[in-house]
């Protein structure tokens, strides 16, 4: 069968935009519609485009018939094997270890061993990875949660949304939490040319310190104590010290922290048996950091900081976390105005 086929201008320019700008079967159809239309023989096309002659032949017979449109109509899609749903339940709902592998993760090739013994059919793994993007299915990370729940979760939201609604105009409210200061840098993705890898320098010898901050509800301001080498009782009341002192104009200071045993030692005991006039603890769902819009906060501090950071000292990233701090004083737009339910 000869391949050549006729195309008038207005076709072929069409076929070119096709070609060029369109991916997947759209553009190998015009593809071989143009280059038959340069008087390649079907025997040519099968060489220079790697397709059946099937596919070849098919579709010329299509823009024969149906024109230029012919060549943009998607392809019916194929039926999903019977096999199908069965691997996408077990990705979905069973591990490996249910079927005696001692692994966790589901592979492609795992799948097709576990279909080839639990029903006969034998595929191999790219076939499974095919099936399972069509199901719409990624290779990804998953996302950490933790399991336990408080049972008090609801009760304790809603404490806490009363407490913001009816606050008193000479009262402050804040949410409390600490972060931690590494001078060995978190490593986060960048741009790097493809086929390379970027390099992020380390001191080697890690230091660490731990910064005491609170997110004032009315305002979205950020107050951050000076930082400490531990992260306990001292650091807490520090902090706690140091918002009685910036708070002075204020009768009392609502402090919305989470449930670490620091926020609750017999330190902190004391310190609010001499000021709890002044200051008092209010504590959020255990198991739920995402109720504290600090948390946004520190991921934010991160994100522009620490990850890939180039500080030799950790004196000097601590400058640049202050410093940030100070230019970015007011977060009321950016976090707090999401979290009108105090979370």
């Amino acid at each position: 069968m000869d391949g050549s086929i006729a195309l008038s201008a207005s076709d072929r320019k069409t076929l070119l935009q096709v070609y060029r700008s369109a991916s997947g079967l759209a553009s190998r159809r015009a593809h071989v519609v143009l280059l038959a239309a340069d008087g390649w023989s079907v025997r040519d096309l099968r060489r220079a485009t790697f397709a059946s002659f099937d596919f070849i032949t098919q579709t010329l017979r299509h823009y024969r018939r149906h024109g230029v449109e012919g060549i943009l109509e998607d392809e019916s899609p194929r039926p999903l094997p019977a096999w199908a749903r069965r691997i996408a339940n077990w990705v979905a709902n069973r591990t490996p270890e249910d079927f005696g592998y001692f692994r966790r993760r589901w592979s492609c090739e795992t799948l097709a061993e576990v279909l080839a013994w639990e029903t006969g059919v034998r595929v191999s793994a790219e076939t499974v990875r095919r099936v399972l993007q069509r199901l719409g299915y990624v290779w990804r990370r998953p996302r950490p949660t933790v399991g336990p729940v408080d049972p008090d979760h609801a009760a304790k939201l809603a404490a806490i949304q009363e407490l913001l609604k009816h606050l008193p105009a000479d009262e402050a409210a804040v949410f409390q939490d600490e972060v931690d200061i590494h001078l060995n840098p978190k490593i986060g993705s960048c741009w790097m040319k493809r086929g390379e890898q970027a390099e992020v320098p380390t001191p080697g010898n890690n230091e660490k310190r731990h910064i005491a901050g609170s997110l004032v509800w009315r305002t979205g301001t950020l107050v951050v104590s000076p930082p400490g080498i531990r992260r306990n009782s001292e650091l807490f009341v520090a902090h706690l010290d140091d918002l009685r002192r910036r708070f002075r104009s204020v009768r009392r200071i609502h402090v919305i922290c989470d449930n670490a045993a620091f926020h609750k030692s017999r330190r902190v005991q004391d310190y609010l048996r001499e000021w709890g006039h002044r200051i008092v603890l209010h504590f959020l769902p255990r198991y739920a950091p995402e109720t504290n819009p600090i948390e946004r906060i520190w991921w934010r501090l991160h994100e522009t900081l620490t990850r890939n950071h180039r500080c030799a000292t950790i004196d000097e990233l601590l400058a640049d976390v202050y410093e940030w701090v100070a230019r970015e004083h007011s977060f009321y737009n950016n976090e707090l105005a999401h979290y009108t339910m105090a979370a």
